[in-house]
């Protein structure tokens, strides 16, 4: 079909070109997951080439999404501006330039440089594949088309922790970025001969004001969050956090409530059901990126894996859960959402509570059938979700409501690896021996309790724990699930 610039012209039909646009812009954001879930198997050993501490090194983690929370608000307005194939060039060309420059690190703050260039190319790019699913897929394929869209998020978190932890522990962590070039090249060239234009483009300014408002709320709420349990929940210091995020959200509000052109419309929160719809999804991505972060590290801290077997406990998981993830739409396509979405709420809940009580001790094979629970459940729930959410918005604000949705998603994955961090480094306080912390977290009692001491015998495993410890205890655990 001839590519034309208006939305009137344009016949909504499930071709190949559409498959495979969604497969280029969903290949970015498979790898931006597939390196964040790779580098949390890492850690350890990041810890120790660059001499970092446990709240040092989960920047790794929290920059990259707290990026994509600020990059994500701008999709709506790119979407409107820009035309769809020059949004993907741009956005391919920050993440492979965040890709090099990882590749390249000699210095934990050049890692980190790279880690924020690949979230602003995952920023652009994963609201850009949904914007491509509900601007062009046919309405009786939506669900389906949703599940394809999903699908490159639900593999990542499989293919990351496994095919990172085997990388990293045979050809160091650097190979997890050069392995990825080779697919970012079929995704670029894909993207740009498949790429149609669906809607005309327009010239509205950019809302300055009410970017950098948001910007900064979610920058404040992510550092206070993560300083807590250094400052003190209750210190002045984070106090004057909690304040400012609540004022720089508020002058957001007012902000986008006046403008002409307000950088996401709130008139999706209007709609009750999108508002349970992103609520869902939001408590969700709190506990994905909280488990991607936390299992992994635990499993070799805790049970003495290596990295290969400790990513490998996600992987049947992730493997079902991308399994399903297409057939979840075909389900929502002819019996509705009620049934998907129950169902996978009550799996994924299921999962998340047999971790909390069975952390204490968690072996390598116990381990992988509750994620696999709990990624069914997620499979189920993700991409149903947020299609029946978008259903009840207009077509005019679908791309705002595909901001907003993807914007707290991201935020929630910040906050989530922030609040994983801060729990745990809570238990690890006065200690002087991070396998002594484990044995201790692993209990239940506060560390700084029993300051000082620590656990004869576990020279073998300290310096390789070194920094790491607060990742692992059930107190950890049980507090952050």
């Amino acid at each position: 079909m001839k590519e034309s610039t208006t939305t009137s012209s344009f016949e909504r039909v499930l071709d190949a070109r559409l498959v495979l646009s969604v497969i280029a812009a969903g290949i970015m954001s498979f790898s931006g997951v597939t390196v964040e879930t790779a580098m949390n198997v890492t850690f350890p050993s990041l810890m120790a080439e660059f001499n970092i501490t446990t709240s040092t090194v989960q920047w790794m983690t929290t920059s990259y999404l707290l990026v994509l929370a600020t990059v994500v608000p701008t999709s709506s307005y790119l979407n409107k501006r820009f035309r769809t194939r020059s949004v993907f060039i741009a956005a391919m060309c920050f993440y492979i330039a965040g890709i090099l420059c990882g590749f390249t690190a000699v210095s934990f703050p050049m890692l980190l440089c790279g880690r924020i260039l690949e979230g602003v190319g995952t920023g652009i790019a994963l609201p850009l594949m949904f914007n491509i699913i509900t601007e062009q897929a046919p309405k009786r394929n939506m669900g389906v088309m949703m599940g394809i869209g999903t699908l490159a998020t639900a593999m990542a978190p499989a293919v990351g922790p496994s095919v990172g932890g085997w990388l990293a522990e045979n050809y160091g962590w650097r190979m997890i970025f050069a392995a990825l070039l080779p697919v970012l090249g079929v995704a670029f060239l894909l993207g740009v001969f498949s790429i149609r234009q669906s809607h005309e483009v327009s010239r509205d300014p950019f809302d300055v004001p009410g970017w950098l408002a948001i910007a900064a709320s979610f920058a404040t709420l992510v550092f206070a969050v993560d300083l807590g349990s250094s400052l003190g929940w209750t210190s002045p210091a984070e106090l004057c956090l909690l304040a400012a995020f609540v004022v720089l959200l508020v002058l957001f509000v007012r902000r986008e409530r006046r403008a002409g052109h307000p950088l996401i419309s709130l008139a999706v929160f209007s709609q009750r059901r999108f508002v349970m719809g992103v609520v869902a999804l939001v408590c969700l991505q709190f506990v994905v990126l909280g488990l991607s972060f936390l299992i992994p590290n635990y499993s070799q801290l805790v049970m003495g894996t290596g990295e290969t077997e400790a990513g490998s406990i996600l992987l049947p998981g992730c493997v079902v859960g991308a399994c399903v993830a297409p057939l979840s739409g075909q389900i929502l396509d002819r019996f509705g959402p009620r049934r998907p979405i129950l169902v996978g709420a009550t799996c994924a809940l299921l999962g998340t509570v047999l971790f909390a009580v069975l952390s204490q001790s968690l072996p390598t094979v116990p381990a992988i059938a509750i994620y696999v629970c709990f990624a069914f459940g997620q499979s189920l729930m993700v991409g149903n979700t947020m299609t029946e959410s978008l259903s009840f918005l207009p077509a005019a604000v679908k791309a705002d409501g595909n901001a907003a949705i993807n914007t707290l998603q991201q935020l929630a994955g910040a906050i989530g690896t922030s609040v994983v961090t801060a729990v745990v480094n809570a238990a690890q306080v006065g200690a002087t021996d991070m396998a002594w912390v484990t044995m201790v977290g692993a209990r239940g009692v506060p560390a700084s309790g029993m300051r000082g001491r620590g656990a004869p015998g576990v020279d073998g495993v300290g310096h390789r724990a070194s920094g790491a410890g607060g990742l692992v205890g059930r107190c950890g655990v049980r507090a952050v699930i």
